[in-house]
């Protein structure tokens, strides 16, 4: 197993000169660590695509280096892990220097003219831990592995995931919060992406009023992930955040297209280049509902609900702005960029719910068309998957009948409730949707090959992930095959796997890891 070393982080930017490793606030980018040990690591399930991607062999993976590596029991030949120092807003407040309290950074390496960092997710203390102990579970590390995969297959900008295993220790953790935590199995995430850098890091440049650093790394973002940008000029940091709020944009429209809720959008856990990251208490709709949040902590005021996502997309970008707004010094050209972020948003949601629902020409009452269609998809519990999966079976040349609603009835919870004013209500958007069909030019198998293009057949619910979980504590690690083979064609029908196109089981309504999560889960 050997990797083409490239780090860049590290030798470009400041670091903390003091090498123990205690809690303290941090003035550099980051800081140097080694994980901890683990007493009987056991590989739980490995990424064969991006075992590849990363230039190893599957023949690495039964390797006793490979479960040393990934597991934080050994360190790369010639490499220095180490921890990022971030701020951030957390439920809109500011909450100072937050880091990588439980990631540590192992090396930078490049294949195929790609650059990856690997990190892994609960390997034990650093500078940033504040009171916790750097250590993962089981449980939120199975979800955090096959999210990132899934989201990846499913079209979504993400991190990626290397591998998973188990250390052999206990951690102590409190799942819901209620003051009963009980000891689990430990685990560590071996995390991939081009990198982990987050809105937060320049944030706490700006917050300490250190200007030199933050354009120190402003200037190294922009010459390794937006070449093209020419940095040192107030115009190339304006360009810099320009793209970033674009990227941003199309991430959350992604999200919103598959009914992902991320739970925690706080501005520490925003990629500088657009992805998804931190997998802890999101959650796909069940039921259609705009109002739905994942998070038990966001319960009460669902600041980061299904329906608010887009518009704390925005709230966070006012946060970078600021913090970079020092380099750029001029009011009128940033909030012209946030106020693009505006505009494109209301013309790429049209376009991404256009496409749901296979309208492809432009027709002014489309917006209205959508607008009812999201109404009556909260008239009664809707599972948001099978509805518009299902909505691709419609034929525009057959007359809204009294079984109108036969082709998506699979997709109510409770079809008892669908009494004579909700049937009427859903009978007059199908005879207009189906009148809007006629002034498509496809046929109905075109147009319902690209409906199923964007309308995945499975997502992992968390219900699905929860089983995983618990086979997994039982050290059965099948399902999480199961469900990984199955997520890496999330378009498809994969006929034998159609179990797993069902709405949520009722046992799972209320069940812990089902519907309640929170920033432990």
């Amino acid at each position: 197993m050997k990797f083409n070393i490239k780090d860049t982080f590290t030798k470009e930017l400041p670091a903390d000169p003091i090498l123990e490793n205690y809690r303290r606030q941090v003035n550099a980018c980051f800081s140097y660590v080694s994980p901890k040990k683990t007493s009987k690591p056991v590989l739980v399930h490995a990424s064969h695509e991006m075992v590849e991607e990363l230039g190893m062999e599957e023949k690495d993976l039964c390797s006793e280096v490979f479960l040393d590596i990934f597991s934080g029991n050994a360190i790369y030949p010639d490499t220095q892990p180490y921890a990022m120092c971030y701020g951030g807003h957390q439920f809109g407040n500011w909450a100072g220097q937050l880091g990588d309290g439980r990631a540590i950074n192992l090396f930078e390496t490049t294949h195929n003219n790609k650059h990856w960092a690997l990190q892994l997710k609960g390997a034990g203390e650093t500078p940033y831990s504040r009171t916790a102990d750097g250590l993962a579970v089981l449980r939120s590390s199975i979800r955090e592995y096959l999210c990132s995969e899934a989201m990846f297959h499913l079209g979504v900008p993400t991190t990626r995931a290397l591998s998973i295993c188990e250390t052999g220790d206990k951690v102590l953790r409190d799942i819901l919060y209620t003051g009963n935590p009980e000891y689990e199995k430990g685990a560590v995430v071996c995390r991939v992406a081009p990198s982990f850098l987050r809105f937060g890091n320049f944030e706490i440049l700006m917050a300490r009023e250190d200007k030199e650093t933050l354009q120190t790394l402003a200037d190294y973002t922009i010459k390794h992930f937006f070449p093209h940008i020419q940095s040192g000029s107030k115009e190339g940091y304006l360009l810099f955040l320009k793209e970033v709020t674009e990227r941003t944009l199309e991430m959350i429209i992604h999200w919103q297209r598959v009914g992902f809720v991320h739970g925690v959008m706080n501005t520490d856990n925003m990629s500088i280049l657009g992805l998804t990251i931190d997998y802890g208490p999101y959650g796909w709709l069940e039921g259609y509902d705009e109002g739905w949040t994942p998070n038990t902590t966001d319960r009460q005021h669902k600041r980061y609900r299904y329906g608010n996502q887009i518009n704390i997309g925005l709230w966070n970008l006012y946060r970078l702005a600021n913090a970079l707004y020092p380099l750029i010094d001029e009011t009128a050209p940033v909030e012209a960029v946030l106020k693009g972020y505006q505009d494109a948003y209301q013309q790429q949601y049209l376009s991404m719910m256009k496409s749901k629902i296979g309208l492809f020409e432009k027709d002014a009452r489309d917006i209205a068309l959508i607008n009812t269609l999201e109404e009556n998809l909260q008239l009664t519990e809707t599972d948001m998957t099978i509805f518009f999966r299902n909505l691709a079976d419609i034929k525009k040349d057959k007359a809204v009948t009294d079984d109108f609603l036969s082709v998506v009835i699979e997709a109510f919870y409770a079809p008892q409730e669908l009494d004579e004013n909700v049937r009427e209500t859903w009978k007059h958007w199908f005879v207009s949707y189906v009148a809007r069909l006629r002034q498509e030019r496809l046929s109905d198998l075109e147009r319902q090959q690209k409906m199923n293009a964007v309308n995945p057949k499975y997502v992992l619910r968390n219900y699905m992930a929860q089983l995983a979980i618990e086979a997994a504590d039982k050290g059965d690690y099948s399902v999480i095959e199961e469900l990984y083979q199955l997520l890496k064609a999330p378009y498809s029908e994969q006929e034998e796997k159609v179990k797993w196109f069902a709405k949520r089981p009722e046992w799972a309504r209320n069940k812990p890891g089902c519907s309640m999560l929170s920033c432990s889960s």
